[in-house]
């Protein structure tokens, strides 16, 4: 009998659907009540979409084995969507361990910033980086990201603030999409700060005039796939006129808007990005009463970074007041220089036990919120069918344990699966 299909998942001690009722998004106290199938199973066609989940008796009826190219049988393991990656910076060169002894004797990021390191000691090695070099990285990097759980990351430009190593930046980026198994949705980043010799007034009209005129030539012509636009907006980056002025041209171009807000300072930058219709804001460490208000009624999803706030020091973002204010929160590791982090599961523990989140909220978080956040909850986030066939399969019976053990994902992850093909077997581990 010829095959039909591409992978069976089968006897899953845990499936976890996360939603099964075409749900974008979750919050409020659906996020606490998660679909989790037992002893379950998961059907991927050969086109890599979802063609069926649930009790493995009811599947395995309807789709004999011999109809799959492969089968896995999960016995005694749990099967999650592939993680999401909402938030990261992962096209650079010159890394900037030099500055961690900084921080630790208490230097602040915009101490650094001041100082000539931070964001343009990377710009300075970036700039003089040749393209294969960061493509290179950029695919260590993601491999890193691939083999913790993540199937879909959100990547920036950012490290240019010209023309044309953004440029550079966003083709090393559209290349490593298409060579890739790894989904990626791509950020233009160009004002993530005002260069060298600029004023903010130089820098915005530089991203209006030059760098977006240029981007919507190449993305016209097909040559690139840029998703999001976004702005560092900071006292002493980009102030609110700017960062509307760059976000509302971003927006013009069919980009959605997803940027960093009231991270260091209350910008009021939550209240700007609902005005503005954004799709999501970054960071939100200091973001006020008000702001979380708009950002609700807007359905404007934040994406916290529980690692940017732990390696610098600041304030937790308020997640639990965001949550019960039914925001849609999501989370990102912030993968750059300043926060080498790779791995969502540790993102999901530290905002556990750092913001007060849920495990089932962390997990929101890094599955169908974070999808939201980059536009793509309609294929991406949950085990629904018609979605991609994206999964981890994790050599535990209960899933809570890729949060709980503290940096052992490597061992908890058995198997990632994108689009029902497996791009890591991690053979080597032992079932508990």
């Amino acid at each position: 009998m010829p095959t039909k299909y591409r992978l069976l998942v089968k006897n899953a001690s845990q499936v976890v659907v996360i939603c099964s009722n075409g749900e974008k998004y979750l919050q409020k106290d659906a996020v606490q009540n998660l679909c989790v199938v037992d002893n379950g199973s998961v059907v991927i066609g050969c086109d890599g979409l979802i063609k069926a989940v649930g009790p493995s008796d009811d599947v395995q009826a309807e789709y004999p084995e011999e109809l799959f190219e492969k089968v896995i049988d999960a016995t005694g393991m749990c099967v999650i969507p592939g993680l999401v990656d909402a938030h990261t910076h992962p096209v650079w060169a010159g890394d900037r361990v030099h500055e961690f002894a900084m921080k630790l004797a208490g230097a602040s990021y915009m101490d650094v910033h001041r100082a000539g390191g931070g964001i343009h000691f990377t710009v300075e090695h970036t700039r003089a980086a040749a393209a294969p070099d960061l493509l290179a990285s950029l695919t260590a990097r993601l491999g890193r990201m691939l083999r913790a759980g993540s199937t879909l990351v959100e990547c920036k430009s950012g490290y240019g603030l010209e023309l044309e190593t953004e440029v550079k930046m966003l083709e090393v980026i559209e290349k490593a999409r298409r060579a890739l198994p790894i989904n990626i949705s791509s950020t233009y980043c160009g004002a993530h700060a005002v260069p060298r010799g600029k004023t903010v007034a130089e820098a915005t009209e530089d991203v209006l005039r030059v760098q977006l005129p240029a981007l919507r030539r190449r993305i016209t012509a097909g040559d690139l796939r840029v998703d999001n636009i976004d702005v560092f907006c900071e006292r002493g980056v980009f102030d609110l006129d700017a960062t509307r002025a760059i976000l509302q041209a971003g927006r013009d171009m069919g980009l959605h808007i997803n940027f960093h807000g009231d991270e260091l300072h209350p910008m009021n930058s939550a209240q700007l990005g609902a005005e503005l219709g954004a799709l999501a804001i970054s960071h939100l460490e200091e973001v006020t009463d008000e702001g979380i208000a708009a950002m609700a009624t807007a359905k404007t999803a934040a994406v916290l970074l529980p690692t940017t706030a732990y390696i610098l020091r600041l304030p937790q973002p308020r997640a639990r007041a965001m949550l019960e204010a039914g925001l849609i929160v999501a989370l990102g590791s912030d993968f750059n220089p300043n926060a080498y982090c790779c791995s969502m599961p540790l993102v999901m523990h530290l905002a556990c036990v750092n913001m007060r989140m849920t495990m089932p909220e962390a997990l929101v978080g890094a599955t169908i919120n974070a999808a939201y956040a980059l536009g793509r909850s309609d294929t991406h986030g949950s085990l629904e069918a018609g979605k991609h066939g994206d999964l981890v399969v994790l050599n535990c019976r209960r899933w809570e344990h890729l949060i709980y053990q503290l940096g052992g994902h490597h061992e908890v992850i058995r198997y990632v699966i994108i689009k029902g093909s497996v791009v890591h077997d991690n053979d080597h581990i032992l079932a508990f």
